[in-house]
């Protein structure tokens, strides 16, 4: 083990668990990072804090959950009062934050990283992310983009912006993810010496879905679930019965934005079609796909660079995402917010060339808040010097073979109005809700709501969660046991959510 290891965090946007051959689809095209899982511990059960793009990555960043981080729903800045894992890392290394940040100021370098090049400019029309100074600054993607002569669409209070629909129809070679990985490439070949901490936060495979390879992959192939299209049952909740009635009404298209269609607001080019048909929702899941494989060629430049400096031995990487995204599971899109798992799980890699380099499967649950104290020992930071006020806890003993994962995971999603338009009143209602969810040693899911149907899964025997026993009389103890394991939690950690009783 190196004394000071260099840590590369990539973090994708969207991306589902099972869009990755160490997770059983080795049909998206995705060479990069299946020769990345090849060589790491691959944890087949990780879940996010909060499945949104502000709060989990909070988590992700602080080792917090989002409401002691400060940070419950998107467009909420990131308290100078949690500090991340940059502000925590040891004083030699190089500390750097390339790509999305979605934390407040974009364009602003922050929370202690020494580098930062800015992919977003849209969010600093926000008046709580970007101060009136700042306001007519760019983010380094604004400016290679003008460079090559592209002028932005979008309206800002700074001027203009690339929107996501404008930059969706660039060619590859100008994408987010090819400049992204571009630049950190070259942080790496700048960086030789001493050690560094990067975290490189990719866009993709956020919507809108649409990019460079829609044609790569083959509808009629693309693999579904026994969920695809499946419309929830009287049994489930509200909430995600409402949405996906309005998805499945053909209103959402295949340039789909949860606030509407930007095709036609933008005068951007092409013509949005309604998803009506399976062929539709099979052509939407197979331009999400391509949208990976965008992200996974951004991230072969990464691991290129890596190899081509020497540095490869010596860097702990870990590959993650924010959230994944439902793209017609239960007939929903775009599905934040829920703690299904194709929503709430979400990969995690980790490659320690000193420990292993073979694929090890990691059975067991983890939760993301755990991701910053296993990179603080990773970079030599022991016990006795973990900072106390983290929630989550290291896992290197897992890594090293001394244990094995045995742990609840705890999510959540507060109460709050949407910061954007979810569809209609229905759902925009019921998204203020708030809800708290345990997953078990045992596999077992409990969803606990004050306001709506509460949910219970045996995620050994019903994997796709299609069977709710919560109130099946033969599951009353299993529900008051999980209950009490959720109350044990908020306790430990200040969640004042009163749930309902059971």
């Amino acid at each position: 083990m190196p004394d000071r290891p260099n840590v590369l965090l990539i973090c994708t946007d969207q991306q589902r668990r099972d869009t990755m051959a160490c997770y059983g689809n080795d049909f998206v095209r995705s060479p990069n990072v299946n020769t990345l899982a090849e060589e790491s511990f691959v944890f087949e059960n990780c879940y996010v804090t909060v499945a949104v793009c502000s709060p989990a990555r909070a988590s992700l960043l602080t080792g917090l959950y989002p409401h002691t981080a400060g940070v419950i729903k998107n467009s909420v800045p990131l308290p100078e009062s949690s500090p991340t894992i940059a502000e925590m890392a040891p004083t030699d290394y190089r500390t750097a934050k390339f790509g999305k940040w979605h934390l407040g100021n974009d364009l602003v370098r922050q929370h202690g990283f020494d580098d930062w090049v800015a992919s977003e400019d849209e969010h600093e029309s926000n008046p709580t992310h970007t101060r009136r100074e700042d306001r007519f600054k760019h983010s380094e993607y604004y400016e290679f983009l003008t460079s090559l002569g592209y002028q932005p669409h979008e309206r800002t209070d700074g001027g203009h912006a690339f929107s996501q629909l404008q930059r969706s129809m660039l060619p590859a070679e100008h994408s987010m993810a090819t400049f992204l990985g571009d630049n950190v490439a070259d942080f790496i070949r700048r960086n030789t010496s001493d050690p560094w901490l990067m975290c490189a936060m990719f866009f993709e495979p956020h919507p809108p879905y649409n990019g460079p390879f829609n044609e790569l992959h083959d509808p009629d192939e693309v693999p579904t679930s026994p969920v695809f299209l499946r419309e929830p049952d009287a049994n489930t909740p509200l909430w995600h019965r409402r949405r996906a009635e309005l998805n499945l009404s053909g209103e959402v298209t295949d340039f789909f934005q949860v606030y509407g269609n930007v095709a036609k607001d933008l005068g951007a080019g092409g013509e949005a079609r309604h998803l009506r048909t399976e062929d539709d929702w099979r052509a939407l899941r197979a331009r999400y796909l391509g949208l990976v494989t965008l992200m996974d060629q951004g991230i072969g430049k990464i691991l290129d660079a890596l190899e081509e400096t020497g540095q490869a031995d010596r860097t702990v990487v870990i590959f993650t995402s924010d959230h994944g995204d439902g793209v017609g599971d239960r007939g929903m899109l775009g599905t934040k917010r829920a703690f299904y798992e194709e929503i709430a799980g979400v990969p995690l890699l980790i490659r320690v060339p000193w420990l292993n380099r073979s694929q090890r499967k990691i059975a067991g649950n983890i939760g993301q808040v755990d991701i910053v104290p296993t990179m603080l020992e990773l970079m030599g930071i022991d016990a006795s010097e973990m900072p106390d006020h983290l929630q989550g806890r290291s896992r290197v003993d897992v890594l090293n073979g001394e244990t094995e994962l045995c742990d609840d995971v705890f999510m959540q999603w507060y109460e709050h109005p949407p910061t954007i338009a979810l569809g209609n009143d229905d759902i925009e209602r019921m998204a203020q809700v708030s809800w708290r969810s345990v997953v078990t040693r045992d596999r077992w899911k409990l969803n606990l709501s004050p306001g709506d149907q509460c949910e219970l899964y045996d995620l050994n025997s019903d994997p796709y969660e299609m069977n709710n026993r919560f109130d099946d009389p033969e599951c009353r103890d299993r529900v008051r046991d999980m209950a009490a394991r959720i109350r044990i939690w908020q306790q430990a950690v200040n969640d004042r959510l009163v749930l309902p009783s059971v």
